[in-house]
């Protein structure tokens, strides 16, 4: 069965993974006014009671690789998201790559031919792609579409509105479920681990 699979990326996927640095160590290598911006996203942001026990439930390992951008104020408003993911989900092993830092893994995440970050792409334990998304979600795209200030990316000065957090927060949520389900019924993976 294991013959049927194939990544044409996955050595990539494994080595820019092992490359890739955790939540501290890739704020410690970073500009301090950058940092702090995150720390500060990171304690507003949360999870509901719900959310914590539906990621708490995942059975699955996924290997979470985001390309990022310390200074990108998109990156500063979801990674926290991220981290909080991956502390409520044990199966979740979240790591950073700097865009600026890996031209090869950002030219292969372009979205809509564009440097864009985050991207966010959900890896199985064997490093098979199960899914990418970058750089926005839906309300966030919806938001930007109903206001069209101008900017491309916002500074993360002003964090968002509860309720708009809330919602991003129970986007990725709902998207890494999606890949969790994806895993979970994944033939290859039940017969691995006999479930």
């Amino acid at each position: 069965m294991a013959g049927d699979y194939l990544d044409v990326n996955q050595a990539l996927w494994r080595n820019a993974f092992e490359a890739a640095f955790g939540w501290n160590a890739y704020l410690q290598r970073s500009d301090i006014k950058h940092a702090e911006r995150w720390q500060r996203a990171y304690e507003g942001t949360s999870l509901t009671e719900a959310q914590r026990t539906l990621l708490a439930g995942f059975k699955r390992r996924i290997n979470l690789l985001v390309l990022s951008g310390v200074w990108c104020g998109d990156c500063v408003r979801q990674g926290p998201i991220f981290q909080r993911l991956a502390e409520a989900a044990p199966g979740i092993v979240l790591r950073f790559a700097e865009r600026d830092e890996d031209a090869g893994l950002t030219d292969l995440l372009r979205v809509n031919g564009a440097k864009k970050v985050p991207v966010a792409v959900f890896l199985s334990e064997d490093f098979y792609e199960v899914q990418r998304f970058g750089d926005r979600t839906l309300s966030i795209y919806r938001a930007k579409a109903s206001r069209e200030l101008g900017a491309a990316c916002a500074t993360g000065l002003v964090p968002p509105e509860p309720e708009a957090l809330a919602i991003e927060v129970d986007e990725w949520v709902g998207i890494a479920e999606r890949v969790e389900l994806i895993l979970r019924t994944a033939p290859l993976l039940r017969a691995r681990h006999a479930d």
